[in-house]
């Protein structure tokens, strides 16, 4: 195996094991820790796609995140208030089950960056970045101003949703669920990127001349990675919403699009685990150095000064030496 691959195998015995170590030792708020990096690893995985593979910079990400916890909490509220979402022309019923509410999120994301994406990738460079950006706010926006799913203040949901065979309430059990859909997102992302159809991604991103000189259309490669990234993070953000028993607009802001930027660049742009490697040190910077001072973001913005400045392929690309990420 490669040193990368070791490095992988690493971040994953740390992420399975810290929980483990936590269940013996009766620390119940550790487990709920590794389930936050768990779930925002997977946000990550999901702008990887499109960032570490297709080369496409969005801070709009946040609005398939946002869209992702509203499906939960719209369907998990009705549910639990016995109120249809909707009677005409058709009777729509809310739902606590966590499969179908994975299928609503992940499909309402996936649309929602088909459209964004049909418009935004007909730019490139800054501007597709502010078109992205411009979106986000626009839905972040319309969640603030939406009084039905508490506006500014947020929706609560008083019971976690069911998976069938678990006890979603034991932090243990619903870590272990978010772990296995994150190793099924890596094993995705991994065929996706070995696949005929990565592989043209990539070169769309090296150069788009020779991609067009074969007769493959960059803009459609690109567009069909958006809509799989968007679902992806729409998926995480379901299961954050789920964490938390509460979704609001910050799920949506242009700040949270912001942060699964930074896991990516933590752990190495376009390496398969880095947005693991980088949720895992965000959330352990954020529960050491937070409790420390409300500061703590300086330390986090040196720590990406100096990967930018010294070690430009993240965590793993310093740890794996001239080992490169997927081309």
């Amino acid at each position: 195996m490669t040193r990368e691959t070791w490095i992988n195998v690493a971040a994953l015995a740390v992420l399975l094991g810290v929980p483990l170590w936590a269940l013996m030792a009766d620390e119940p708020f550790i487990i709920t820790l590794a389930t936050r990096a768990a779930i925002f690893a997977l946000a990550g995985v999901g702008l990887n796609l499109a960032l570490g593979t297709g080369g496409l910079v969005s801070l709009g990400h946040a609005a398939f995140f946002g869209i992702g916890g509203y499906a939960m909490g719209i369907l998990a509220s009705h549910a639990q208030a016995y109120t249809p979402i909707m009677e005409v022309p058709f009777l729509i019923e809310g739902t606590k089950s966590m499969p179908v509410i994975w299928l609503v999120a992940m499909v309402t994301s996936a649309l929602a960056a088909l459209a964004i994406g049909a418009l935004s990738l007909r730019t490139s460079g800054v501007y597709f970045i502010m078109i992205t950006l411009a979106f986000g706010q626009m839905i972040y926006y319309f969640a603030i101003s939406w009084p039905a799913y508490g506006g500014e203040d947020g929706l609560s949901i008083y019971v976690r949703n069911e998976f069938p065979g678990l006890n979603t309430l034991v932090p243990m059990q619903f870590f272990g669920l978010c772990f296995a859909i994150l190793c099924l997102a890596l094993l995705l992302m991994n065929a996706i990127h070995k696949s005929a159809f990565g592989l043209a991604l990539s070169a769309a991103r090296q150069n788009e001349t020779r991609v067009l000189s074969v007769g493959m259309k960059p803009y459609h490669l690109r567009l069909v990675a958006f809509v799989i990234s968007g679902a992806v993070t729409g998926l995480a953000g379901a299961l954050f919403a789920d964490l938390n028993r509460f979704v609001s607009p910050t799920m949506l802001s242009w700040q949270m699009s912001g942060e699964i930027i930074i896991f990516i660049i933590i752990g190495g742009v376009g390496r398969l685990f880095g947005p693991v490697i980088g949720a895992i040190i965000f959330i352990l910077l954020e529960h050491t150095l937070g409790g420390l001072s409300e500061f703590w973001h300086v330390y986090l913005g040196a720590l990406l000064l100096g990967i930018v400045l010294f070690a430009k392929g993240g965590v793993i690309g310093a740890l794996a030496g001239r080992e490169k990420a997927h081309d």
